[in-house]
């Protein structure tokens, strides 16, 4: 059996050397001897004939609607992996260990929490889905507050972390864990995107006013912005927090009016972002003239829900996306068909990187051929895959971050239905989004090793 360090985590290394050690003594071939230590770890579900994800989603809050559309995609995700329906992007992914037959031969089964967009909450539910429910796998949350918190909750227990929606650069920067992986985009990659696209669009003399969030997210999103908005010559204004469900922004845009800035920047999400939004164009932020200049609002990290919520104040408002159902795509087009005749609309960006998620993790199971942490994290290190809906992808080892490429979007002057209200205006590649892990953006953090939970 390889050697357990003193924390109860079992190192990758460790791992590789035990099962290269095996195979020195046997003679085997080192796949063959990976698995027979046969190391213990947390709800390993045994000779049972099923295993259980736990899926913990905002369900109340200010990013509930996020949270509603994460769970549908979560439980179209079980209902593919069990071999119901037409298999979705099951027939899309590239490599791909899936079967059809559950995970492991096991039926997958999941129970769920409401993290109420509150970090304490959100812990809360996910300690009890790995205490009382046995859950191998915890995954969901649209507040990058919550999975920062549910991040190290699960490194920390020996449960694997498989983020839904979270776009701060903490989560796969200072607060990365090796037990946690990120699908989503992060902010960095948002400004890196929007950058060049609003220097084209707007020019380069320009003066930006920040509503941000008060916590991580916004706090990455703002620096995120900034870096690429003065990258571009324009010059930063006041930076204003905002609480996250404030409901009423009035308070924060009226001293806009005379702040000098023509162009705001939005960092919100969810109903605040719809809220702010409307807000702003009811204060006649839009019809102004600043600088000799028409004002502009610029969201840097949209979704389709949201801008179903604004309705038309989308209209002509650049921001990033990290999917978006329009794309024509053989792995998009599979999911938005498969998702779209069990609920009747098309899919979310959160819908979309919550069952891609569930994909991936069972994926690395079938290749692991165990739910052991170390064995999964292992098969997640380094993946490359394609036919998800984002083009070549990879989860990159030394952070947990999965690097692809990133949509730009703006809202459509001319939609043709309630969810045709934003159009791609540039796929920005890949190369163009990358950093190195020790970015200062990204500093200050430790993947550490994983942990089996026992």
């Amino acid at each position: 059996m390889s050697k357990k360090n003193t924390t109860g985590s079992w190192s990758r290394r460790s791992v590789l050397k035990a099962s290269a050690a095996s195979a020195a003594i046997t003679g085997a071939p080192l796949f063959f001897s990976r698995h027979a230590y046969g190391a213990e770890f947390l709800n390993n579900p045994g000779d049972k004939g099923s295993v259980t994800l736990g899926f913990n989603v905002p369900q109340s809050g200010a990013y509930a609607d996020e949270g509603a559309d994460e769970l549908r995609a979560y439980k179209l995700a079980v209902k593919h992996l069990n071999g119901e329906g037409d298999g979705g992007m099951m027939n899309t992914m590239q490599p791909s260990a899936l079967k059809g037959n559950g995970i492991l031969g096991k039926k997958v089964e999941y129970v769920t929490g409401d993290t109420q967009t509150k970090s304490d909450a959100a812990r809360a539910s996910a300690k009890r889905m790995i205490e009382k429910d046995g859950v191998v796998m915890v995954t969901g949350g649209s507040s990058s507050g919550v999975a920062v918190a549910v991040q190290g909750l699960c490194q920390d227990a020996g449960i694997i972390f498989m983020a839904g929606l979270t776009h701060s650069n903490d989560t796969t920067g200072k607060d990365k864990k090796a037990n946690g992986f990120r699908h989503f985009f992060n902010a960095y990659m948002s400004g890196a995107a929007l950058g060049p696209v609003l220097e084209k669009t707007y020019g380069n003399d320009r003066t930006t006013y920040h509503l941000t969030a008060d916590y991580t997210w916004g706090w990455t999103q703002e620096e995120s912005i900034v870096a690429s908005t003065e990258a571009i010559g324009w010059t930063t204004g006041a930076k204003v927090m905002t609480p996250v469900g404030a409901g009423d922004f009035s308070q924060y845009i009226t001293p806009i009016l005379n702040s000098g800035a023509d162009t705001l920047i939005l960092n919100h999400y969810g109903k605040d972002m719809i809220n702010s939004l409307t807000q702003a164009i009811q204060f006649g932020l839009k019809d102004r003239q600043v600088n000799g200049k028409d004002f502009q609002i610029v969201v840097p990290l949209y979704s389709r829900l949201m801008a179903q919520g604004a309705g038309e104040n989308v209209k002509g408002i650049y921001g990033s996306t990290n999917w978006h159902w329009s794309l024509s795509d053989a792995g998009s087009q599979a999911f938005v068909k498969s998702f779209g005749q069990e609920y009747g609309f098309p899919p979310s960006q959160a819908a979309h990187t919550c069952y891609v998620q569930t994909l991936l993790y069972a994926d690395a199971c079938e290749r692991a051929g165990t739910f052991e942490p170390c064995q999964v994290v292992a098969a997640l290190e380094g993946h490359k895959f394609d036919g998800l809906g984002n083009g070549p992808t990879e989860y990159r080892a030394g952070d947990h971050q999965c690097f692809k490429d990133v949509l730009v979007v703006k809202g459509k002057e001319n939609p043709s239905s309630q969810f045709d209200l934003l159009e791609v205006v540039e796929v920005t590649p890949r190369a163009q989004v990358e950093y190195p892990v020790d970015h200062p953006m990204f500093a200050g953090g430790d993947l550490g090793v994983c942990n089996n939970g026992v």
